[in-house]
């Protein structure tokens, strides 16, 4: 029951930060209860069985990495190495650390970036590509379905970003929501076509890399 709590409180605080960053005003709110999501779902997860010390390992490291991709090609407009190494998480280790890969990624990678109300948004975002990968893994393991999973992602999360912009601060009008869908459309384009070449790159070999780490992490040497 404990754990059960953990995981509805890490839920519903990043649902009520989404809610509070709604309004640019309340953005300290809702990076504070971005912040006890994250907590929560940590909890939770110590409170598992005896492996989740390291799951919790494998996802911080995980999203180390995607957060340092991120922060490298910051200089270079809408191109995300993060989504990938999210959706590779997804498919090597399932929606479950895929998600938690992708929130995390998130929010460590605004702490160079940038903080803000998008940022509980941001980790919705990502979140959800990691979790979309995890629930797709045995369609995705392919080169060619899973660098066009990863291209569809590019423009997934850069809309739902542009609709959260367009609710936030401008008029809740479709000519508004067309200005900005169309502003965006550059930044998306690359973000799905920069994640389209990075899955054709080296798509299959991150996930291969990435279930091989998981396998040697919950590895243990026994001596007789």
């Amino acid at each position: 029951m404990p754990r059960s709590a953990a995981w509805l409180l890490a839920v519903g605080a990043l649902g009520a930060a989404a809610w509070a960053a709604l309004d640019p005003s309340r953005g300290a709110l809702a990076l504070l209860l971005a912040a006890i999501a994250a907590v929560a779902a940590g909890g939770a997860w110590l409170e598992g069985t005896p492996g989740t010390a390291k799951d919790l390992t494998l996802v911080a490291t995980l999203a180390g990495l995607a957060a340092a991709g991120r922060v490298l090609f910051a200089p270079v407009p809408g191109v995300q190495p993060l989504t990938v190494v999210v959706a590779a998480s997804g498919v090597a280790l399932g929606p479950r650390r895929g998600f938690a890969v992708g929130a995390l990624a998130a929010l460590a990678s605004n702490f160079f970036l940038g903080q803000g109300p998008h940022t509980p948004w941001q980790m919705l975002a990502w979140g959800g590509c990691g979790l979309a990968a995890g629930l797709g893994r045995r369609l995705l393991e392919r080169r060619v379905p899973f660098a066009l999973f990863a291209f569809v992602l590019g423009y997934a999360f850069g809309t739902l970003m542009d609709v959260w912009h367009w609710y936030g601060y401008l008029p809740h009008t479709a000519a508004a929501l067309g200005v900005v869908l169309g502003t965006g459309l550059a930044f998306n384009t690359a973000h799905a076509v920069g994640n389209l070449l990075l899955a054709l790159a080296a798509g299959p070999e991150l996930r291969r890399v990435l279930a091989r780490y998981e396998r040697r992490l919950r590895t243990e040497v026994v001596w007789a």
